[in-house]
Formats: structure tokens, C-alpha cells, sequence
């Protein structure tokens, strides 16, 4: 370490700094900018205390926002705006969607009935199912052809042929 007057030069490796700055009180700056000091943490309170201002303004709008969604909802469903207390306590995310979906899971709660929506029936396609009923139930399967077959083949008499044939009709 090698010491100069005011200034202390600190010497490491193949590091060299200077550490006059290091000590760097602001009692030294006290006289020059204790002014701007104090006009900068004004400034900073003023700051905190319009964020928080704009902060609850923001909770309280988003709040409003929330209660009214589940109201229109509870409205359209017929059911009690009391439920809303419920709906908001269970719900993070409050939509239109959520809502809904929350509640068709708990209507038993208040004696509404979900109604089922069912596909549309396509005439078409039941009379087309019902030929294919008809048309399979009386059909041979592959494994019930070859057994047939084969059984035919093992007839040793004419009877026997006549009543394998008799039993697939």
C-alpha cells in the first residue's frame, strides 16, 4: 500500500483504484445540497402518497366492476343478488363466463335447474342407424361363417348337412 497526501492508492494484484471517494460523507455535501435533499424526499413522499391514492382507487373501481358483473349475471339467471357474496368469495377471476360456470356447478344451492343442452337430432341419421340394426342382426360374422363352414365340411351325412343348414335360418 502506498499513501500520498490526501489520497490513499490501494494496490492489488493488477488492480489499482482510488479510494478517495470511498469516504464520501454527506455531511461534506450538508452546506451544498441539503436543499435539493429535502426537495427530493418531498418529492418522494408526494410520489408514495399519490401511488397509494391511485392504488385504492384502482381496488375500489376493480371491486365495483366485480360486484356489478356478478349482479348482471345473478339477474339473467333469476337468481338472488344475495348470492353475489358467495360468487365473489369463491371467484378469483370474475367474467361473465365464471360466473356462469359457477353457477351451474353450485344451482343445486339455489334450486336452479341447469338445462342439459342436448344435439340435434338428425332424422336422417336415426332412420340410417336403424337399417343398420336391421341389416346386422341377422347377419353371419366372419368367425360365425367359418364355423358354419367348417361344420359343414365335418358333415358326414346328408341329414347332418340338412339340419346345419336348417339351424342358420
Amino acid at each position: 500500500m502506498r499513501l500520498t497526501t490526501n489520497r490513499r492508492v490501494v494496490a492489488m494484484s493488477n488492480n489499482y483504484w482510488d479510494e478517495e471517494d470511498d469516504d464520501l460523507d454527506t455531511q461534506e455535501y450538508a452546506g451544498d445540497g441539503s436543499d435539493l435533499l429535502k426537495k427530493l424526499r418531498k418529492a418522494k413522499r408526494a410520489d408514495e402518497k399519490r401511488i397509494k391514492e391511485l392504488t385504492e382507487q384502482l381496488e375500489g373501481l376493480t371491486k365495483v366492476q366485480r360486484e356489478r358483473v356478478v349482479k348482471e349475471v345473478l339477474a339473467k339467471k333469476g337468481v338472488n343478488e344475495k348470492a353475489a357474496r358467495l360468487v365473489l368469495k369463491d371467484l378469483d377471476d370474475v367474467n361473465e363466463e365464471s360466473v356462469s360456470n359457477w353457477l351451474d356447478d353450485n344451482a343445486d344451492l339455489f334450486g336452479i335447474k341447469v338445462a342439459e343442452q342436448e344435439a340435434p337430432v338428425n332424422q336422417q341419421e336415426i332412420a340410417r342407424l336403424r337399417q343398420q340394426d336391421i341389416l346386422t342382426q341377422g347377419a353371419l360374422t366372419p368367425d360365425r361363417g367359418l364355423d358354419v363352414e367348417q361344420r359343414m365340411n365335418q358333415a358326414g351325412s346328408a341329414e347332418e348337412l340338412l339340419s346345419i343348414l336348417q339351424s342358420q335360418q
